[in-house]
Parts: C-alpha cells; sequence; structure tokens
C-alpha cells in the first residue's frame, strides 16, 4: 500500500502521499488513506493500535483515529478490547465476492461434494494470494477425529502457502522469476514437524511438486495433518487454484491417501479445469 511522504507541500503533519502518477481532478485522496490503513493489517500483524498505523503510513494520530473510528463504523475493522483494530468481516466479504464472480466456486462445488462423499474427507479448493494461500471453498468431513485437523479453517482463511499442499502446488507453477522473488520475501517458520525452513530445500521440493504433478503435505502445518493437492487450470492452462484431500494421520496413512485417493483427486481437479475450459493434451482435436 502507498506510504505518506513526511515532506509534504500540503501538510507538514500528515504528509503527501507518493503517488503522483495517479493523481487525477477526481482522484481521492482520502479513498487512499482508508485502503491504505486495511492494508497495514497483515497475518504476522493481525492487530494494530492507533500509533502502529499512523507510524506506518506517516500520518498524524487524530487523523489515523478518524479514519480508523469511520472503518469501524462500516465493518472493515473491529476494536478488540485492548482498545486495538483488527480487519472485520467486510473485508472478507470483498474478498469472498471478488471470488465468486470468477465463477471459480460456482463451477467447483459440485466436484468438491462429490470428491468428499467419495473419500469421507475433507476437500479444499484455494488460491494463492502473495505468499499465503486463501480459503474459496470447503466441504468439511463428518468423520470422528475431523476436529483434530480442523484448525478453525472456514472460507476467507489464509494459511503460509510454503507449508500446506495447496500452497506448495501453486508456488510450483508460478513463473520462475515470479516464484523467485516471492521465496525470497517469505519467512519459513517450522509450522509443524516436518516443515520446510530452508528456502533452497523449498525450491527443491517445488521443482519436485512440478514433475509429479501433485503436492504431499506431510506435517509440514500442523502436527499429525497430511493432505495431497492438485492443480486446477484455465482454458489458457494457466494454474489458477489448488485442491486437496486432507486427513489426520490416525485416519488414514500419507502413502494410502497418495496412492488410493491421488486419482480421485487428481479426477476432480481435470473435472474443475474442464469446467473453466482446459483441455489435457491428449483431449486435443
Amino acid at each position: 500500500m502507498p506510504r505518506v511522504n513526511s515532506n509534504s507541500s500540503k501538510s507538514g503533519q500528515e504528509g503527501e502521499w507518493s503517488i503522483p502518477s495517479l493523481r487525477e481532478p477526481r482522484y481521492s485522496q482520502s479513498l487512499e488513506r482508508g485502503l491504505a490503513i486495511l492494508g497495514c493489517f497483515t497475518p504476522e500483524r493481525p492487530v494494530l493500535g492507533i500509533a502502529d498505523i499512523a507510524d506506518d503510513l506517516g500520518m498524524s494520530r487524530s487523523t489515523t483515529h478518524r479514519y480508523v473510528i469511520t472503518l469501524v463504523a462500516l465493518g472493515f475493522l473491529e476494536q478488540g478490547a485492548s482498545r486495538k483494530y483488527r480487519l472485520g468481516l467486510r473485508v472478507t466479504d470483498l474478498g469472498m465476492s471478488a471470488l465468486n464472480s470468477t465463477g471459480l466456486r460456482e463451477h467447483s462445488r459440485p466436484y468438491l461434494e462429490e470428491l468428499r462423499q467419495r473419500t469421507s474427507y475433507t476437500v479444499n479448493l484455494s488460491v494463492l494470494d502473495g505468499p499465503e494461500i486463501l480459503y474459496v471453498d470447503r466441504a468439511r468431513s463428518f468423520r470422528r477425529g475431523q476436529n483434530k485437523i480442523d484448525l478453525n479453517l472456514r472460507l476467507g482463511s489464509r494459511l503460509p502457502a510454503y507449508c500446506t499442499s495447496m500452497g506448495k502446488i501453486l508456488l510450483a507453477n508460478l513463473p520462475e522469476t515470479e516464484q523467485r522473488d516471492l521465496i525470497g520475501s517469505m519467512t519459513l517458520a517450522r509450522r509443524g514437524p516436518n516443515s520446510i525452513t530452508s528456502k533452497k530445500a523449498l525450491r527443491t521440493e517445488l521443482e519436485h511438486v512440478l514433475e509429479e504433478g501433485m503436492a504431499v503435505n506431510d506435517e509440514e502445518l500442523a502436527e499429525g495433518l497430511h493432505s495431497i493437492s492438485a492443480p486446477v487450470r484455465t482454458e489458457s492452462r494457466e494454474v489458477v487454484a489448488a485442491v486437496n484431500i486432507a486427513a489426520h494421520s490416525s485416519m488414514i496413512s500419507l502413502e494410502e491417501l497418495v496412492d488410493a485417493l491421488g486419482p480421485h483427486l487428481l479426477a476432480t481437479a481435470d473435472n474443475i479445469s474442464a469446467r473453466l475450459g482446459y483441455r489435457r493434451d491428449d483431449e486435443q482435436n
């Protein structure tokens, strides 16, 4: 998000927003500032105070407070007991509306339900958003023990891409330069017993994923959590989403998940891709 230049010609206290190329007569600086405030909230810093936001953007605290109060009233921010703020549900609603407008959920939902019924395990669909995956849809298992891997996930939830099977599929299929830059910006923290914490090891893993056409999560996100993931493609062959099957190690071994259910997962990914116009090489006329 844009930052404020403290050498403002308009206000020594509040500064001038540094996007001169966008300076048109109808350009709204107020809207820019409101969006910049929302952009301050990240997975690493989900809760912020007025001083934090003001310092990040170089605005005065009084001005920041005025914008924040407006965003709270509109539902884009929520204030907690600590008098600090977090993103509100209206932000998630906007994101999900944008995803719905692409038709991805509409095309995928019947196939996710079918895969859940066929395997009895939880099935998820996600897209890549920077270094994270964003959950677009979820068909939850009703098996005993499912609560062990739920992790409070729901539509709009985000997870680091590097330690999830869906994230690895999406990262592996990025253009080389984009993948390199994105990995370079990541912090690979240990989330589960087998988390990849070396960027070199992650790149090697992504090469393997690209060759295999399927990614595996072997307790990299959380202890006991296994998952396998396959890519969803468009007519132009671009990978736009990933679908996975997730289960606890007490339900099924990783080997059985791959060998027995991998073909069902790949078929589901192909079916969703076909709805988006994709055709495999052996299906081309």
